[in-house]
């Protein structure tokens, strides 16, 4: 059977794929069908045919899988974030488990047993960052939302069932103030209009709060009015921030801020310590996760106080301060320099000596502090973004022969690629998949190698 776009066939969703979506097989070709769920009997439209697979979308759900629900969300059916929402929590889950296995058997020989993933009580408004990007509609009107999935079209939001509460309450108040004040939207194309995205950080347990409106000029109209007008509505802000970005980019923050109000950062506790956060830090999203994980993370080092430690692509600092209790000495290297700036903050908030930290690529830190300073890991931390860490890093980690590393990951496929290096001189002892963030495609995972 030949394959044609725009026709429709009738399928059975065999498995989930990486991105949760559904897939379905027609003469051994793999067709993608999102909103799919295994087991289910669908009849499917295809949307794209190519060489080695095809995309598709569901028509009519003929058999329905007794874990589908109705989504409680308005936006789902436009939003590209909860792609899994269509979804019984539990099992998404087993999803995320499986998303992880799959990955390890494509491109690890050795079976390596994935634990069941972790997930939340409450799997709602768990998010302690919100980022809206504020545009411009067909019809010339400022928005403010989320994108629509795969695109830069604005979903226009005022609810959203993984945003912290206050947050989304601060983000409409701005909207507010920008629509009131006839203040214009950025407009992607023209590169015309002023305000382009409301970033609200809020300290989950300290209740501490960020507001950065982002914007195209250094002019902001009403920017006293505006400021007033927030902490009149919002008296909990602790600190406004004007970030400017003018550049022609996706990248959300600009290299210019103006503090308008308050010292341009909040604090938060994990654990039992404090940290310090202010614009471009890296802090997890989901603090209630992240305990968890973090602890996770040291109970794999099993450190007794004997090691030196290096915590690589360390942020503002988190991972090194939970492991350096329980360390001789800790080294962290971070590329950021405003986020190396506040791990050193944080040290000195929590009284803690025996850590120091870096500022700059981490191959190159790493080689600085093995080569000129004469330092070797006994342990080695590594919580490197999406694209995994690079090869320097890992060949450098293999010359070296740290006794364990714990690879902490947000991308399980750039995990297995560096643990497929690592496997070298290493063996995977553990893998705890971790939901830090509930009914998205995207999963966490600790990962605790030792030295052969």
């Amino acid at each position: 059977m030949e394959l044609k776009k725009n026709e429709e066939y009738i399928v059975r969703i065999i498995d989930n794929g990486y991105e949760g979506e559904g897939i379905a097989k027609i003469e051994n070709k793999t067709i993608f069908v999102p909103n799919g769920i295994e087991g289910e009997k669908v009849r499917i439209k295809i949307l794209k045919n190519l060489k080695s697979h095809a995309y598709a979308k569901i028509i009519e759900i003929m058999e329905s899988s007794d874990k589908r629900v109705e989504p409680e969300c308005e936006s789902n059916s436009k939003c590209g974030g909860c792609n899994l929402r269509h979804i019984e929590y539990d099992e998404t889950l087993n999803i995320k488990k499986k998303i992880v296995e799959n990955c390890f058997r494509k491109e690890i020989e050795k079976n390596i047993e994935i634990e069941k993933t972790i997930g939340m009580g409450f799997p709602y408004y768990y998010r302690n960052k919100l980022q809206y990007p504020v545009g411009i509609d067909n019809n010339g009107n400022t928005v403010m939302g989320i994108y629509s999935a795969r695109t830069h079209n604005i979903v226009a939001t005022s609810e959203c069932l993984i945003q912290n509460r206050k947050a989304q309450e601060i983000a409409n108040t701005v909207y507010k103030f920008i629509i009131d004040n006839k203040i214009p939207g950025y407009d992607e194309e023209k590169g015309t209009g002023i305000v382009r995205h409301v970033i609200v950080r809020i300290g989950i347990y300290s209740n501490e709060i960020m507001v950065i409106l982002v914007t195209k000029q250094k002019k902001l109209p009403k920017e006293k009015e505006f400021v007033q007008y927030l902490k009149q509505k919002h008296p909990e802000i602790r600190t406004i921030i004007k970030n400017i970005n003018n550049e022609n980019t996706n990248v959300i923050l600009g290299e210019k801020e103006e503090i308008l109000y308050g010292d341009g950062y909040i604090k938060d506790t994990l654990g039992r310590y404090e940290f310090k956060i202010s614009t471009k830090s890296f802090y997890q999203i989901n603090p209630v996760q992240t305990e968890i994980l973090y602890n996770i993370a040291i109970e794999y080092a099993n450190l007794t106080g004997k090691e030196t430690v290096f915590d690589l692509y360390c942020g503002i600092g988190t991972i090194g301060i939970f492991a350096s209790e329980f360390a001789k000495h800790v080294y962290g290297i971070e590329v950021v320099k405003e986020a190396v700036k506040d791990a050193i903050e944080n040290a000195k908030i929590n009284k803690i000596n025996n850590i120091e930290f870096y500022t700059g690529e981490v191959e190159n830190i790493l080689q600085e502090l093995i080569e000129k300073k004469e330092i070797e890991p006994d342990i080695v931390f590594l919580d490197p973004p999406r694209k995994g860490s690079d090869e320097k890093t890992i060949q450098t980690l293999l010359n070296v022969k740290p006794k364990k590393i714990v690879y902490i990951s947000c991308n399980p496929a750039t995990l297995v690629r560096d643990i497929r290096m690592l496997e070298e001189k290493y063996e995977v002892k553990k893998v705890q998949p971790i939901d830090m963030f509930p009914y998205t495609k995207h999963v966490e995972c600790v990962a605790g190698l030792e030295f052969k």
